[in-house]
Parts: C-alpha cells; sequence; structure tokens
C-alpha cells in the first residue's frame, strides 16, 4: 500500500519540483549501512547518471527508487507528494517503472503482447466476457505507441526470442516508457541497459533514452560506461560506499574527475555530510 498527503505541483518559490526526490536515506542491514543519507533527485525530462563502483550503493539505491527495498530513514517524494513504498507495485501505481538489466521479457510471445503485459485489450462482447485478447487492437495500439517514441523495430508478430540483443533492448525500454509516458509524466529506471549490446545496438538505446527525456519523462541511468553517460545523461551522480560523493552537471565536467570520486581517489563534494556521519 502507497500512502500519500497532498503537495503541489510548484514549490511555493515558483520552481520547479522534482518529478522524484529522495531525502536522507538511510538503509541497514543489521550492523552493515549499505546507504547513508543520500539526497537524490531527478528532474522530468532529465537523464541523471547514477555512477559508482561495484558495492557503492547504486542498485541498492535503485531498489530503494523502485519500492524492492524500503529504507531505514529518509522520505522519498514523486513529483511533491510523499509516498511510502511497501512493494513495487506501490512505486509503479506511482509512476516509477524500472526495466531490470534481465529485461522481463517473455520470449515466447510477440512484440505487441510483451508491450501490453499487465494491460492488455480485451475483445468486445461476450468473448471479452470470457477473457478473450484483441490481439489485432493490442497490435495497432502498440504501433501507435512506438511511432510515439520514434521506436523501428521488428513487425509486432515477431517473437521476442527471435530479437537480436538491441531489439530486445529497446523493446523493454520502450515497455517502460509507455507505461510512464501518461498525463503525469513518470520516472524510468534503467539497470544497465547496455551492458550486452555491441556499437552500434548501444547507439539505437542512446537515442531512445534521449528521446524519451525529451518526452519529459525523467530517467534515472545506472551504468558502469561512462562514455554512454556523458552521451546522454545531464547530471552526474556519484556514490561511494553507500555515500553521495558527487552531484554535478555533465557539461563541463572533467570526466577524469568522475573517475577519481567513483574510485574514492577524489574527496567527496560533501565532506561537512561525512564528517557529520
Amino acid at each position: 500500500m502507497t500512502m500519500t498527503s497532498s503537495a503541489p505541483e510548484t514549490a511555493t518559490d515558483g520552481t520547479a519540483v522534482p518529478a522524484l526526490e529522495l531525502a536522507g536515506i538511510d538503509l541497514h542491514y543489521g550492523f552493515v549501512r549499505a546507504l547513508e543519507s543520500v539526497d537524490f533527485r531527478v528532474m522530468p525530462g532529465e537523464v541523471v547518471g547514477l555512477l559508482g563502483d561495484n558495492g557503492a550503493g547504486k542498485s541498492t539505491l535503485l531498489k530503494v527508487m523502485s519500492g524492492a527495498h524500503r529504507p531505514s530513514a529518509g522520505e522519498i517524494r514523486v513529483h511533491g507528494v510523499t509516498h511510502t513504498f511497501q512493494a513495487p507495485s506501490d512505486a509503479t501505481t506511482a509512476g516509477v517503472q524500472m526495466v531490470y538489466q534481465d529485461l522481463a521479457l517473455v520470449d515466447a510471445q510477440d512484440i505487441s503482447t510483451n508491450l501490453n503485459l499487465g494491460r492488455e485489450v480485451l475483445r468486445r462482447g461476450p468473448l471479452g466476457w470470457l477473457g478473450f485478447v484483441d490481439h489485432k487492437a493490442m497490435r495497432r495500439r502498440s504501433e501507435a505507441e512506438l511511432d510515439r517514441l520514434g521506436v523501428r523495430t521488428a513487425p509486432m508478430t515477431r517473437p521476442v526470442a527471435m530479437l537480436s540483443g538491441g531489439q530486445r533492448q529497446v523493446v523493454a525500454l520502450a515497455r517502460g516508457a509507455i507505461r510512464v509516458n501518461g498525463e503525469d509524466r513518470g520516472i524510468l529506471l534503467l539497470d544497465e541497459p547496455t551492458a550486452a549490446l555491441g556499437y552500434e545496438q548501444t547507439r539505437q538505446v542512446e537515442a531512445l533514452i534521449r528521446r524519451m527525456a525529451d518526452q519529459g519523462i525523467a530517467i534515472v541511468l545506472v551504468t558502469h560506461n561512462l562514455p554512454l553517460c556523458r552521451d546522454v545523461a545531464d547530471r552526474y551522480v556519484v556514490l561511494n560506499r553507500g555515500r553521495k560523493v558527487a552531484d554535478l552537471p555533465v557539461a563541463g565536467t572533467d570526466p577524469d574527475h568522475v573517475v577519481g570520486w567513483i574510485t574514492g581517489a577524489r574527496p567527496s563534494m560533501f565532506p561537512e555530510a561525512d564528517g557529520a556521519a
């Protein structure tokens, strides 16, 4: 169950409200501190690259955002409204959609069916009452939605098992974008979307990420691919041992500095917070 409290879409000073905001997030497993006082925000239409070495807390923070983990302390706000996510379904209802590294596609089903999982179109009349699906209507809707995203892929009737790695990734990203691309622009969480792709397939995914952001979707991108992050992200957020150590625009930032924050060779931008901890 998700618990909400009313909040305005714009702040009282006229500034825009983040699509997703985390404040003071802690997550402890017994004596192990996975996350410590992490603040994070992503604006509508912004791509934020969430970076860090293995064990830095990236995946854990992503799971907090998606409702898979409940934080020990802190607040989660979606478009200014405070939420308590008890499960991933609560995050989905709030407009937060996760695209996992394994894509969660049904290989035996075609593209249209995968795009419509959980929101199938039933046939009219008695057949619909019995649960029969209108595949033609779903294909038409899928084609219209992909056209809006500017996506060109295989025919809607092709099974996912017959797609290339890049095509599979595009289908998974498009499904996430379709689910959050309603009137209240949603938030898309991407976990290593190009980890197993070649150069051309990676470029295709990069272009789709930017198109989704241009449509107002807020995107959080977890990746080890710094060139990808530099090409598509607007801002870097770097974690190191569960703490946020850097938060700054991609434009004008020295990539060597980013590597330094990831490895711990460069001091945190927030020494006061480290000292307080």
